[in-house]
Formats: structure tokens, sequence, C-alpha cells
């Protein structure tokens, strides 16, 4: 494991709930997970988006002509990649399943969250999350909010934070710690329109939840 989180670590630890370590979004979680991976990647070089060749399934993706990523969970990502051509819709899901598991272990690891496994009712297997360094959530809530709030210029990563926190829905979770507001929208939106990776994430969970609304009206009909 590297020194540095992973996009995806640290956006996790940010949709975490620090009493009851729920993460915020679950339901569309390998979607956003996907997308900060494959922002990550793009941040490094080693993929790239074509504006200019997009199809039914969102702009292009390619792997570079550099060297591939050292860290394990980005290689198996640039790795899909590689493989093809496709659109980055496509590239969420396939990217995305099953990332919640590996990127959890690693923020265990890290010591930045713990996990306890318990029994409910005495005999139940259940496991709890609870955020162990809450100085490094502390900062980076502090990094987000002054790009949102603040007006100060990002770097990537924090921009990239911002943006795909937009895009998976999950901003208003924060509001205790950055208040949500009509201004606060709009920054954010910005930064998430100016990631190709963050907008795919945003088309994905608005389709997903979309889906589920339907789903529900049908059943309600029926």
């Amino acid at each position: 494991m590297q020194n540095e989180p992973l996009i995806a670590e640290d956006l996790t630890l940010l949709m975490m709930d620090d009493a009851s370590g729920a993460i915020a979004g679950e339901g569309t979680l390998y979607y956003t997970l996907g997308g900060a991976v494959l922002v990550e990647l793009g941040l490094g070089g080693h993929i790239a988006a074509d504006p200019n060749e997009t199809g039914l399934t969102g702009v292009k993706v390619r792997a570079g002509t550099g060297r591939p990523p050292s860290d394990p969970l980005l290689r198996g990502a640039y790795d899909t990649v590689a493989a093809r051509v496709r659109g980055v819709h496509s590239l969420l899901a396939e990217v995305g399943t099953g990332l919640r598991t590996p990127v959890l272990d690693r923020l265990v690891k890290r010591g930045t969250v713990r996990r306890r496994s318990t029994k409910w009712l005495g005999f139940i297997p259940s496991t709890s999350l609870t955020i162990a360094d809450t100085a490094h959530k502390k900062a980076l809530v502090g990094q987000v909010r002054a790009v949102l709030l603040d007006g100060a210029e990002p770097d990537a990563r924090t921009a990239a934070l911002a943006g795909l926190l937009s895009a998976s829905g999950t901003l208003p979770s924060l509001h205790r710690s950055i208040p949500w507001s009509g201004a606060l929208y709009k920054r954010a939106k910005e930064l998430e329109q100016g990631s190709w990776g963050a907008e795919a994430v945003n088309a994905a969970v608005l389709r997903t939840m979309a889906a589920i609304a339907a789903g529900s009206a049908a059943a309600v009909t029926a």
C-alpha cells in the first residue's frame, strides 16, 4: 500500500457518518468509487477520455501510453481500461463493483477506520465501522469547505473530491460541517462538470434513482 491515500479512500471517509459509520449513498457507492478510481487514473495520466469521441455509454476512455500505476487497486482498474476502449458509463460499474471492501480494508489498515465484529442478538454476526482518525477527516472536510464556501482555489485532488461528492448526491450529508446552500450547490456543480469522471457518476446515480422511483411507482400502482 502506498503512503498517500487514494481519492476513493478519502471520498469514502468523507461520506462516512462519524457516529454510526454508515456510508452516505451506499446504494450507488460502486458508481462513486468507480468514478473516484477513474478520476485518479486520469489525474495520473494513466488513462484519458476523448471528448470528441462519445457513444451511448458516454465519452470513450482509453489507457495512456506511459507506465501503468504501481498501486494494486489502481492497476486492476487500469488493466480493465487497457483491455479495450469503451464508454465511461460502462467502466463505472465494471471498475466500481467490488471496490467497497478493498477500500474499507485499506482504511482499516491505515488506522483511519476501525472495524469491530460483534454478534447481533447474541448469535448473528455483525460488523460495525467507526472513524478512528478524526483529525484526518477533519482536515479533508476543511479542504473541501475552503473550496466550496471560502472561494479557495482547489488543487486537482480537492476539486475531484468536491466534484465526486456533488455527483454522488452525498454532499448535503456534510451539512453540519459544510452548510448546504444554493451557492454551495452551484460551486460544487462547477467542479463536478469540470471532471468527466464526476459527470459520469452523476449521470449513473441519477439513472439508478430514476429506475428505483419508477419501480416503486409501478409497485404502488399494482
